[in-house]
Parts: C-alpha cells; sequence; structure tokens
C-alpha cells in the first residue's frame, strides 16, 4: 500500500500499482501513525457516500473524506483507498456521485462500508435511488448530492485523491447531516 506517488491523470484514473505492492504483508503502523489517527478521529466529518456504476456494476463506498474544492468551476474531491473495490468502477465509469447522508441514513452508511459483507449493488438495498446528469446513483433523499464527472485523480501514499467537476448538484433544505466523530455515528441533536 505504500506505493510512490504517480503522474496526475486527467479524465480517468490511472492504472492500480503493481500487484506485488498490493499483496505484500501490511506492517503494523507506526506510534507516529497511531497518534495521527487518534487525533484525525476528533475531526467531525459529515457522512457521505460515493456511488457509481449501473445495473449489477453498481458500488460506492461509504467516506468522511470529501471538501470542497473550488466554487468557480465547482469541483470536489474525495479521497480513496487505493484497496477499496470501487476503484476499478471509478476507473471504468469516469463519473460518481457523493450523497451526504442524514440520521436516519446510518444503516445505508453501515452497507456502504461493507458491514455484514454487503458488495457492489447489494449495498443499495434498503433506499430509493434516482440520477442526475451523468447516470451516476443518487439518493433520493439524501441532505445534498453532488454529480460528478472526474477532472484528475493524483495517487499519493495509500490514497487516490479524486478530484470531480460537479455537473449537478441538488439539496433538501430542511435536514440535517449524519455526522462521525469519535469512532461513532452522531447527530447535530446528539
Amino acid at each position: 500500500m505504500n506505493a510512490h506517488s504517480a503522474p496526475a491523470q486527467t479524465g480517468a484514473l490511472s492504472a492500480a500499482p503493481e500487484a506485488a505492492s498490493k499483496t505484500a504483508p501490511k506492517a503494523e503502523p507506526s506510534a507516529a501513525a497511531l497518534a495521527y489517527r487518534s487525533a484525525m478521529r476528533k475531526l467531525a466529518g459529515a457522512v457521505s457516500i460515493l456511488t457509481v456504476g449501473a445495473g449489477e456494476s453498481r458500488t460506492g463506498l461509504t467516506a468522511t473524506s470529501v471538501s470542497s474544492l473550488s466554487i468557480d468551476p465547482p469541483t470536489l474531491l474525495i479521497c480513496v483507498n487505493r484497496s477499496s473495490s470501487s476503484l476499478d468502477a471509478l476507473k471504468a465509469h469516469g463519473t460518481f456521485a457523493i450523497n451526504v447522508l442524514r440520521p436516519h441514513h446510518q444503516p445505508l452508511a453501515d452497507q456502504f462500508a461493507g458491514v455484514g459483507g454487503l458488495k457492489g449493488p447489494q449495498r443499495y438495498q434498503g433506499a430509493e435511488w434516482t440520477r442526475l446528469q451523468t447516470g451516476a446513483p443518487v439518493l433520493a433523499d439524501a441532505l445534498a448530492a453532488f454529480d460528478c464527472e472526474i477532472e484528475e485523480a493524483i495517487e499519493r501514499h495509500s490514497h487516490v485523491i479524486v478530484i470531480g467537476r460537479v455537473v449537478a448538484s441538488r439539496i433538501t433544505e430542511t435536514a440535517e447531516p449524519l455526522l462521525y466523530w469519535a469512532g461513532a455515528y452522531r447527530n447535530l441533536g446528539a
């Protein structure tokens, strides 16, 4: 997982690092890495799911690493672990949606995190889905949804920083976010 940086790719994700680096045994985290992880758990984040694909090729992941990058042009970024099962779908489709979750979506957040072993289209069970412009699946009652085309992907360490050009978005005005803080889901009222 400790791959060297690769040049950025425009419009699509670059090929995965050599298979040998994916199968190498993981080293135990250093004391500095453990301290960093503990400190980052104190940074509250909105819970989102990245959705990609169509039909039986649908997949996605749960993330708190989503951030606005620019308003003009509208762009955001999400950090995706290089070992994510959704990375190949991102490479293949070149489009995705970010769905900001509400408190009642906690079971959906777990599904997209792979809790219970759900994979691919199984993660979409129990929710209503729609589409905006690119065709990426959009959660019908998301707090906010951003329909994106991949503008650039930058490989750094264990993750790929995916920059998405937002081509459409929508919001639910009177709703509140599902948050993740200190290793647990939270909401603004709790």
